[in-house]
């Protein structure tokens, strides 16, 4: 376990953090340390020549202590709180092995040093549940700041937190997270933070006439569950829910996925596990908003009693749906998700999956796509923004809503792969009436394909947790 402090002057004898630059081919530091230490530091990274690129991190010998380092890295502008964190991040990954360590930072405010807390928690992350991490984790932190105070680093350890639970359950492998365990953590630890839950079964599911859990999770031996998480302070204003795809492996179903495309389908649960803490992390943060959570949890498997292609199914609403993809079956679970948070009248719906691969054609695998009402979406666009998470607004053109058209049912559950992102959100439109609404995306940003950069690990990311808190808590 890792703690976390604000000190308020800095001791050169012991592992610090600086950050670092070049100008007119001459490195400087920028973070506030005192000056002969500062040259010393300098000449050292010069002899290296090391490049002090953006977020690039070379270890020294402390000048002032030499059983002690110093970790450079490269100063980074293009968002001034984002960057705090993943300078941090970049740090904290390059401090692995020692015991503590020491960050110091240029900053200006209370939420840049929450920022630069928040990185190094998120930097640190390492999941390691079926083997041992090749280096000992840091466990002291301490942040050098005129700004910190215990406020502060509570905020900033509550939503650090909460994306690294989300990595957690998003990491782990489809034997051991099914519908029916990711059932029961969650009702575990939503309990434990005080939050009201209630889980649909499989009698319940039928009961309810959730449909599209049923349809979906047929094929399966874990049945599907719907929980529901419920944060609802006594001095509330507004309601907002949030509904959130949990598929937890997604095999495509009959349309099943080729084998290069079929691994890492361990994550396409990670939208039910981001409302899941989000709601949590909202609650430790006592937002003066209600909260509803709805997960909707299936496995999407090929067995003798399976969902097939021109299934039809109809859902609670009376709508019905054509099934002519298997693998596009997070809109129908989702679905069922975005009916029952519509019968609470909430002021607001937002909905994010990991839906479609055309995100990551339009995107790529860093920028998350928005879409919905044009308010909302503008809100969730803009605290995002402010989160430091990138994102953008997609519109959702009323032509491609045709290639959704059935000739035996309501609409089918596929249509265009031209614009693939917005016909699924096109399809989800339908399930939330006249209720404000954003649909959001994170199938490229929701996984780390690449390799480590800033506070985001090779794997689960973590990604609009804390856009979603931001907005939650405007």
């Amino acid at each position: 376990m890792t703690t976390y402090h604000f000190i308020s002057d800095l001791d050169l004898h012991n592992n610090i953090v600086v950050a670092v630059t070049k100008k007119d081919d001459a490195i400087l530091v920028v973070s506030p340390v005192e000056e002969g230490f500062a040259q010393r530091i300098t000449q050292a990274l010069t002899t290296l020549d090391f490049s002090a690129k953006p977020l690039s991190t070379l270890a020294i010998v402390n000048p002032a202590d030499e059983t002690k380092i110093v970790i450079a890295v490269g100063l980074c502008t293009e968002h001034e709180t984002e960057s705090l964190r993943h300078m941090a991040g970049a740090a904290l990954r390059a401090s692995a092995g020692r015991e503590a360590i020491t960050i110091c930072l240029p900053h200006t405010s209370a939420a840049q040093a929450g920022a630069i807390v928040e990185g190094a928690h998120l930097g640190g992350y390492v999941f390691d549940a079926y083997k041992k991490p090749a280096k000992a984790r840091v466990t002291r932190v301490e942040v050098v700041s005129d700004f910190g105070s215990s406020q502060v680093l509570d905020r900033a350890l509550i939503l650090s937190e909460a994306v690294n639970a989300v990595r957690d359950l998003e990491n782990t492998t489809p034997n051991y997270l099914n519908p029916v365990t990711f059932a029961q953590e969650a009702e575990k630890v939503a309990r434990e933070a005080g939050l009201s839950v209630t889980v649909f079964d499989e009698q319940a599911l039928e009961a309810e006439k959730l449909n599209g859990l049923l349809q979906v999770g047929r094929g399966s031996a874990s049945a599907p569950r719907l929980v529901r998480v419920e944060y609802n302070p006594s001095d509330a204003h507004g309601f907002t829910a949030l509904v959130g795809k949990g598929i937890t492996f997604d095999t495509g179903g009959y349309s099943l996925k080729p084998s290069t495309a079929i691994t890492e389908m361990k994550t396409d649960m990670t939208g039910a596990a981001t409302v899941l803490y989000a709601a949590i992390a909202a609650a430790k943060l006592g937002v003066k908003r209600k909260v509803v959570a709805w997960l909707c949890l299936a496995e999407n498997m090929v067995s003798g009693s399976a969902g097939r292609p021109d299934d039809v199914i109809v859902y609670r609403n009376g709508l019905s749906v054509e099934i002519n993809n298997t693998d596009a079956e997070g809109r129908l679970v989702m679905a069922d998700g975005l009916i029952m948070s519509c019968e609470e009248n909430p002021d607001e719906i937002i909905d994010i999956a990991t839906l479609t691969g055309a995100q990551m054609v339009a995107l790529g695998n860093r920028t998350t796509g928005i879409m919905g009402s044009d308010d909302v979406r503008s809100s969730v666009v803009a605290a995002a923004d402010r989160a430091g998470e990138p994102a953008w607004a997609m519109p959702l053109p009323q032509e491609l809503r045709s290639s959704l058209d059935s000739d035996c049912a309501d609409m089918k559950n596929s249509g265009s792969r031209f614009g693939g992102m917005l016909v699924a959100g096109l399809f989800l439109k339908e399930f939330v009436g006249d209720t404000p609404w954003a649909h959001i995306d994170i199938a490229g940003p929701s996984f780390n394909r690449e390799s480590e950069w800033g506070y985001q690990p090779k794997g689960a990311t973590g990604v609009m947790l804390r856009t979603l808190v931001e907005h939650i808590n405007r």
